[in-house]
């Protein structure tokens, strides 16, 4: 997905002018899939980075509402493990668009004989104004695991997160996040369900620069991904299976 703007207002999603569509390369903006591993997988050595969901093919199951003007948009994708190095699953991305909001799920089914363990982000790419003046809220209390810093120990969050630099935080969340934009005037809220992570994101200046798909794009975006990911792994049983969901919408 990598698109969704509101009647009247800026786009809610980040697609950056310099992404890459070519075959086998992970697009810069919208809600990339992360799975079945975040990061470097749970063992630190999978390979590519975030798993091969955000990079593979998925099939277009249905479109519903296709051609209409106004009302919802219903798109549903799949993509299962065949010809890939991974244990039986069936993966089901549906995202909904209305004027109003834009809901997106990721239903993964274990059709196997043996359990399922994998990872799981929705990798969202928020437009900002300026990440610099941007606050996201709903986090304070919580703990999360600071990837820039790379401590094994989880720091408490104290009242809004901000940007001053790279941030690159997991958090134990399951609740709703607000990013409050005042150059647009406007709140973003991400609400979720069938999570207990939220990953915020930033590259910061320096990495920003260095990345040439974002380049000096870096201000324009915050990521806020609702997620399962370390020891909030989803493991699935035969026959079983799991819903992560993110809806988004202004306030």
């Amino acid at each position: 997905m990598l698109a969704w703007t509101p009647p009247g207002q800026n786009p809610v999603l980040w697609l950056s002018p310099l992404a890459s569509f070519e075959p086998g390369v992970a697009v810069r903006g919208g809600v990339p899939v992360v799975f079945p591993w975040f990061g470097a997988g749970e063992s630190g050595d999978r390979s590519p980075s975030h798993g091969f969901a955000r990079t593979a093919a998925w099939q277009r199951e249905e479109v519903v509402n296709e051609l209409a003007a106004s009302g919802p948009l219903l798109v549903r994708h799949r993509l299962d493990a065949t010809g890939r190095d991974s244990a039986p699953f069936v993966a089901e991305l549906t995202s909904r668009f209305t004027p109003e909001r834009l809901e997106v799920t990721l239903t993964v089914t274990n059709p196997g004989a043996e359990p399922f363990r994998y990872e799981e982000a929705l990798h969202t790419y928020v437009a900002v104004s300026d990440v610099a003046e941007v606050a996201v809220d709903g986090l304070d209390g919580c703990g999360y695991l600071d990837k820039v810093d790379g401590g094994p120990e989880e720091v408490v969050q104290a009242g809004a997160v901000r940007f001053a630099g790279e941030v690159d935080r997991v958090y134990r969340h399951d609740g709703d996040a607000v990013i409050t934009d005042p150059g647009w005037g406007r709140q973003v809220v991400v609400g979720k369900s069938g999570s207990a992570n939220t990953v915020i994101w930033n590259p910061g200046a320096a990495k920003g620069a260095a990345l040439a798909d974002v380049g000096p794009n870096w201000p324009g975006f915050v990521c806020v991904e609702a997620g399962n990911v370390r020891d909030a792994a989803i493991e699935l049983a035969p026959g079983d299976q799991h819903s992560l969901a993110q809806v988004l919408r202004l306030s």
